[in-house]
């Protein structure tokens, strides 16, 4: 495993235990590390975007208990496309305020 991988796995590791834990990931760090995989997509040998997809989809699990197809759905790429990170927040408990 090379360094920008493993440096990405650390990054993934960051992004999805803090979604876990109900925080936010900044949009620089998100940027920053999907530009890792697009260089790491293009650059290093043998590794490909559906490898870096494996990698990631496990850090995914090891955070959140459960795979990135079992959150998006299968098609989950069509939506977020190579190389965007599905970092997205839990949503805010909202009660109206009034009653309509």
């Amino acid at each position: 495993m090379g360094i920008l991988l493993e440096e990405l796995i650390q990054r993934w590791k960051y992004m999805f235990s803090a979604l876990a834990n109900g925080d936010h990931i900044t949009p620089t760090d998100r940027l920053r590390a999907e530009g890792m995989m697009e260089s790491l997509a293009m650059l290093e040998a043998g590794i490909s975007s559906a490898t870096i997809d494996q990698e990631m989809n496990q850090c995914f699990m090891q955070a959140l208990g459960h795979t990135l197809s079992e959150e998006f759905g299968e098609d989950w790429r069509e939506f977020y496309p190579f190389p965007q990170i599905p970092c997205v927040g839990q949503r805010a408990p909202v009660d109206p305020s009034t009653k309509d």
